[in-house]
């Protein structure tokens, strides 16, 4: 991946996508770039979409990842939550 694949901003039209919708549209463009069926220009075009597409899904699952809650219940039995540790 070029350096300034990674520095382009996220079109408008993919930051408007749910995580399913990107993700979907990722997988098609993998299928679409494996069948070898595109032209030359058009895999290049793809491919950059693609590129976007997994920024996006990465973005929604860092802001997912963040927002998850670990419950636990606290002496006496009431409910208490806390940011959830990954590793």
């Amino acid at each position: 991946m070029a350096p300034d694949e990674l520095s382009e901003p996220v079109p408008a039209d993919i930051r408007k996508l749910s995580f399913e919708k990107a993700l979907q549209e990722l997988e098609d463009i993998v299928r679409r770039l494996e069948s070898g069926e595109v032209s030359l220009e058009e895999s290049i075009a793809t491919y950059s979409r693609g590129i976007q597409l997994k920024r996006h899904c990465e973005a929604k699952l860092e802001s997912a990842r963040q927002q998850v809650e670990r419950i636990e219940l606290k002496p006496g039995g009431a409910p208490a939550s806390e940011p959830a540790a990954f590793e």
